[in-house]
């Protein structure tokens, strides 16, 4: 046991080491007078916190536009401007982590936080859409290995379920860890994660947003570069 644990320490330990040096070279790309959409997420986290240390340290002038009650925080605490969406009109750049990414077509999974509808809001709007992952998110394949997350409006989950069972696809309503009931997202809806087959992330992503009641789903078809962390330096993946 002491051994699978130290084993699991080490690989969480070089996850964090590698989610912390894109994140820094993702802060360089944040010039004077941008406007910044700030993603949700762990690695996005680490992003809010560097890019914080240069608006204190070099007296950056720009402002943080947030998609979650988590991020808004965040940046609060790391000294970074904020402005809504209605307010700034248009987002210089848009910086996110991932839960998964193909190598192939740079399309993404993300949602793992529940976050995904204002994030696609807020990358979509944004001039550009940079994603960072560590080198253990890149796949061949999108969706072999992670569920894309659904954001419901509960008056219609039990049809949202129905509709995917008769896809032939295995959905699930997230509950929240060690609590009663689903998980509830920062607009008040539910989440059911489903697991289906990708073959067009931009056909897909279209499909599942078409079923009534569902609000977003956690499929990214449009990214302009991926930061990714290895062991020996930061690649930079580009359609």
């Amino acid at each position: 046991m002491a051994r699978t644990k130290k084993a699991n320490d080490e690989v969480a330990t070089d996850s964090d080491s590698l989610k912390l040096k894109v994140a820094k070279q993702a802060a360089k790309l944040v010039k004077d007078e941008m406007v910044v959409g700030l993603g949700s997420g762990s690695t996005a986290n680490l992003f809010i916190q560097e890019l914080g240390k240069r608006v204190v340290e070099e007296e950056l002038y720009i402002y943080g536009v947030p998609t979650s009650f988590d991020s808004r925080m965040m940046a609060s605490n790391s000294g970074i401007p904020l402005i809504s969406l209605d307010q700034c009109g248009e987002i210089d750049i848009a910086i996110d982590g991932a839960d998964e990414v193909c190598k192939k077509t740079l399309s993404l999974i993300k949602g793992g936080g529940g976050c995904h509808t204002m994030e696609k809001i807020v990358d979509y709007h944004a001039k550009e859409f940079v994603v960072l992952a560590d080198e253990g998110k890149l796949v061949e394949s999108l969706g072999d290995k992670t569920a894309v997350p659904l954001e419901v409006i509960p008056f219609a989950y039990s049809t949202v379920l129905n509709k995917l069972l008769d896809m032939n696809t295995a959905p699930a309503i997230r509950s929240g860890s060690g609590k009663m009931g689903p998980v509830i997202t920062d607009n008040g809806n539910m989440i059911i994660d489903v697991f289906i087959n990708i073959g067009d992330a931009e056909e897909t992503e279209t499909m599942l947003n078409n079923i009534p009641g569902v609000l977003e789903n956690g499929i990214f078809s449009k990214c302009d570069k991926v930061l990714v962390g290895t062991s020996k330096k930061v690649e930079i993946l580009k359609k």
